[in-house]
């Protein structure tokens, strides 16, 4: 607990119940002014529903809450607002085709004119240290700048405490310095920072205090900095375990080809891959990096089948399969997760079972003579449930009824258990906590020791680190020419994935900015 007289906000108590799920039971903690508090759980412990609460967008069952001293019971945002409270959430609410002062001016209940709301982002965002133009357009903005955009708004506010939910899931390891660098002179001058990350190494670095709940229970408070992080990885699921490790692995012939790619991006927003070419071989894993926006979502459409290409451009075990419509590729034994979990990767109404048909129903043979068989295409997604160790009432679940974490398992389990020739990934492990990244960083290792090609694109430094037999930056559309992993310093990677934006825009100044996130 934070020393008496300090406190901001506490909770006591809160409970809060959904049908078959406790997702909060009798969470009490505490978070004192200026203090930088991290709230840690594994997929479905909890934390969305409580920070969800403070914000005013659920009602708690049961339990109190104060803040400055009051009783505060928000029955929406706007009332957290007007109390003081302020939330940055992982998916930003921006639309592309405005400008960042006409999104700012969105989220505001009173906006100024336009001309003097530009006035005030202007002079907010250069006394933080995340400069913006308030005339540019936010469909041409990187992830970094869009991010900025957001906590501009909540800032405008003057909160008393800003909750930020993942902030650095995609930012470069310069920008998230920046971004720690503004958290610690909010805090310095008083506002409280609630913090939500499965990167255990910036919550020691950056956060003062920690709450983590397990299964909706608040089971420990400490300092992160006292504890390792496989220690409050262990605190987090209750459990030990061990990171994957990537063994030596020697490559097999070429299983996936990839030559001269072009694509326009969907939308107009953003890069398309531009001359892209690379191969993989089999029992290879190739890490591709970038800031997003800059032809990641392009890219895996191209290689799903979900945008056809030059016939030739992309090629599986010497085929040409450009031409070919997604559900041809996985006959083929070419599968794909996308980013976009809810819409894209599962229909968020349908249930487990019915996702699990939608990409396994020619591999896993789901369909007899024109009808479903539904014994057969539940039992594999029971299958993938077990194996995954996926959160869930059950197979009958719908898609949106799951935490993000454990409908990433399943959506990744989905496709690993089809048992692909290439299994292409963006973001396989975002947003999931520790020990289910472990566990799919696993898996994706064991699918290549079977001998499968795995195309893995991800921002997570670390882990293109870890699991990468080779690596390739995705810098405005096209591909830097692969490298061997080993020797590979994540300072370079992140200067390789900054000059996507240019160096001297993200640092804000002529002054370059290196090495790995770390507040200053």
């Amino acid at each position: 607990m934070p020393p008496a007289g300090r406190v901001l906000l506490s909770v006591e108590g809160l409970t809060k119940a959904y049908p078959g799920v406790l997702a909060n039971d009798a969470v009490s903690f505490a978070v004192a002014e200026g203090e930088v508090h991290a709230l840690l759980g594994e997929n479905g412990a909890g934390k969305s529903t409580l920070v969800k609460a403070i914000y005013g967008l659920v009602r708690p069952d049961a339990g109190r809450m104060t803040f400055r001293g009051r009783p505060y019971a928000p029955a929406e945002p706007r009332a957290a607002r007007a109390a003081g409270v302020a939330m940055v959430f992982q998916h930003f609410s921006l639309f592309e085709a405005l400008s960042v002062a006409e999104n700012i001016a969105l989220g505001m209940e009173r906006p100024p004119p336009l001309r003097e709301l530009g006035r005030r982002i202007a002079a907010v965002s250069r006394a933080y240290g995340l400069p913006l133009d308030p005339l540019r357009r936010v469909g041409d903005l990187s992830a970094g700048e869009r991010q900025r955009v957001e906590i501009v708004r909540c800032l405008l506010q003057d909160p008393k405490l800003l909750i930020m939910d993942e902030p650095t899931s995609v930012l470069t390891p310069q920008e998230a310095t920046i971004l720690f660098h503004t958290l610690r002179k909010l805090a310095a001058g008083g506002t409280a920072i609630l913090y939500i990350s499965h990167k255990l190494e910036e919550i020691r670095a950056l956060c003062d205090a920690a709450t983590i709940l397990r299964h909706g229970r608040a089971v420990a408070s400490l300092d992160p900095r006292r504890h390792g992080t496989r220690a409050l990885a262990e605190l987090m699921v209750g459990a030990s375990f061990a990171p994957p490790a990537r063994a030596g692995r020697a490559a097999g012939p070429t299983v996936l080809a990839v030559e001269g790619l072009t694509l326009a991006p969907a939308g107009g927003f953003g890069r398309g891959p531009g001359e892209v070419s690379f191969t993989v071989a089999a029992g290879e894993i190739l890490g591709i990096g970038g800031v997003a926006g800059n032809g990641q979502d392009a890219l895996l459409d191209a290689l799903s089948g979900e945008r056809p290409s030059a016939p030739g451009a992309v090629r599986l075990n010497g085929r040409p399969v450009g031409a070919l419509g997604p559900a041809a590729r996985r006959a083929l034994g070419l599968s794909a997760a996308p980013e976009e979990r809810l819409g894209h990767a599962a229909a968020p109404d349908m249930s487990l079972t019915e996702n699990a048909l939608v990409t396994a129903q020619v591999r896993e043979r789901l369909t007899r003579r024109g009808f479903v068989d539904w014994a057969r295409t539940r039992a594999f997604a029971e299958r993938v449930i077990a194996r995954f160790d996926v959160r869930t009432p059950g197979p009958g679940a719908a898609a949106r009824a799951l935490s993000g974490g454990n409908l990433q398992k399943f959506l990744i389990g989905r496709e690993i258990l089809q048992r692909p020739v290439v299994l292409a990934v963006n973001q396989p492990t975002w947003g999931v906590d520790a020990a289910a990244a472990a566990a799919i960083r696993r898996a994706l290792i064991d699918l290549a020791a079977e001998g499968a090609a795995v195309v893995m694109i991800s921002q997570d430094l670390d882990e293109l680190l870890e699991i990468a037999d080779r690596f390739a930056v995705l810098n405005e559309g096209r591909l830097t020419p692969p490298r061997p992993t080993a020797g590979l310093s994540l300072e370079e990677i992140g200067l390789m994935m900054g000059g996507a934006h240019g160096m001297h825009e993200i640092a804000g100044g002529p002054r370059r900015e290196t090495g790995p996130a770390a507040p200053p």
